[in-house]
């Protein structure tokens, strides 16, 4: 340390001073936008190793781009899943529900009728789709975004919207933030907040079920942002350790609420590529490639049943609205990157194939969109009668202490009734527990 100031500064050494780097998005809002720097591969060309190969050789897979869905809209390649007909219209129609859902739930915020929601607009496919290739009952351990699980596996949606509404018929009592589901009999674990909970989660119920020699596998899904969090680092060790059978599926949708991807680590290599500092298989997949989402989903569970160990999945896609009904994307991102995006659109997509096979056409995806913008409202007008956020029909005020102890202690007793009572006092007219 001789040759340092006191300062503690480079002047007056040879040696060259530090920098630090600081990520900056390629475009801010009034830019115009160009994606040629992304490498887009052909569809068909990826290779498919065995399911039971060493975790090693997908390392490739990491740094490449699994296609199926070509130019001409038609499947190609080893990893074309080979679905037939009425189940990728059953898809395509799930796709076509939550878009209808979303739309109106978004309303309903606007309107006052919640506080808060999320679409998952241009991101159908890496919920629906993996979804689908899974076992009904595998356990999931979702983010805030894949509300088309609970669609694809048939939850009502005037439970959803109850939940979102937080009013008298909400199953969760309005403990939750509007959209964090839960749903034991659909194997949909709950949503929580808090970044990245869900993967740990996943690893120890999936560690769980390998102990009680069980058959059902763990999937679960977080943002790229989130995968900068510790318990996501915890949850590779300990999928990779103990060969948890647990598939880890990273959106990589380009941006978290207002920071781009390259503050969780893009701009040095991609997400998938984490899985090889593991030792654990990795792929990643054009996540608005329905097609391919399924076939890399599928590709992992059995990979999971079979004790080859867990898969480490990002879906590269973008996040094409706002972040949540609180966020303004026009703030940080340029208008026009959704228009642009090279890998368009999953639901688009999945038309334009069914229409090549023969399958399908422009009116009756049309009559499907009308059909499912009106179950979509009579579930919210259903939904409606059991009170919307802030006006009255919630669960009983009393509810609130309960469901924590068997037998509510003498202090909480004494809170509640001194709470229901404050509240009698204010509301007189009506408004009562």
């Amino acid at each position: 340390m001789a040759d340092r100031p006191a300062d503690g500064t480079a002047q007056g050494s040879n040696k060259p001073a530090l920098s630090l780097h600081v990520p900056e998005p390629k475009y801010r809002p009034g830019d115009e936008v160009d994606f040629s720097h992304f490498t887009i591969p052909e569809a068909g060309v990826q290779p498919r190793p065995d399911e039971a190969c060493e975790a090693s050789e997908t390392a490739p897979l990491t740094l490449d781009l699994v296609r199926v869905l070509g130019e001409d809209n038609r499947a190609h390649g080893p990893w074309d899943p080979k679905l037939d007909a009425a189940t990728l219209r059953q898809m395509l129609q799930h796709f076509a529900m939550v878009r209808a859902f979303d739309a109106r739930m978004y309303r309903g915020q606007r309107q006052g009728k919640t506080s808060f929601y999320m679409k998952c607009t241009g991101e159908e496919a890496t919920s629906i789709s993996a979804a689908m290739a899974l076992a009904s009952d595998d356990m999931v351990f979702p983010s805030y975004r894949q509300q088309g699980i609970l669609i694809a596996r048939g939850y009502p949606l005037v439970e959803m919207i109850n939940q979102i509404y937080s009013n008298k018929g909400d199953k969760l009592k309005g403990r939750q933030l509007p959209i964090m589901y839960s749903s034991r009999e659909h194997s949909f674990f709950s949503i929580s907040g808090n970044l990245a909970t869900q993967t740990p989660q996943a690893v120890g119920w999936a560690m769980a079920s390998a102990i009680k020699g069980d058959t059902r596998i763990a999937a679960t899904w977080l943002g790229e942002g989130s995968t900068a969090e510790g318990d996501f680092h915890s949850a590779c060790t300990f999928a990779a350790v103990y060969n948890a059978p647990v598939i880890l599926n990273v959106v990589n949708n380009q941006w978290a609420i207002s920071s781009f991807s390259g503050f969780a680590g893009a701009e040095r290599t991609t997400f998938a590529a984490r899985a090889l500092g593991y030792g654990i298989a990795g792929l990643r997949v054009d996540g608005n490639d329905p097609l391919a989402v399924y076939a890399a989903e599928r590709w992992a569970a059995n990979r999971a049943r079979s004790n080859a160990g867990p898969t480490l999945i990002e879906h590269f896609t973008y996040r094409a609205e706002g972040h949540s009904t609180s966020d303004d994307p026009g703030a940080y991102r340029s208008a026009h990157e959704g228009e642009e995006w090279p890998l368009g659109d999953p639901v688009n997509r999945l038309k334009k194939h069914l229409i090549a096979l023969g399958e399908w056409d422009e009116e009756r995806h049309a009559a499907m969109d009308i059909t499912c913008a009106e179950e979509v409202k009579a579930a919210t007008k259903e939904a409606e009668k059991n009170g919307i956020l802030g006006h009255g029909l919630h669960h009983p005020f009393h509810t609130m202490f309960e469901d924590v102890f068997e037998t509510l202690p003498w202090h909480l007793e004494e809170q509640a009734a001194q709470a229901i009572h404050e509240r009698e006092v204010k509301w007189p007219e009506g408004r009562k527990p």
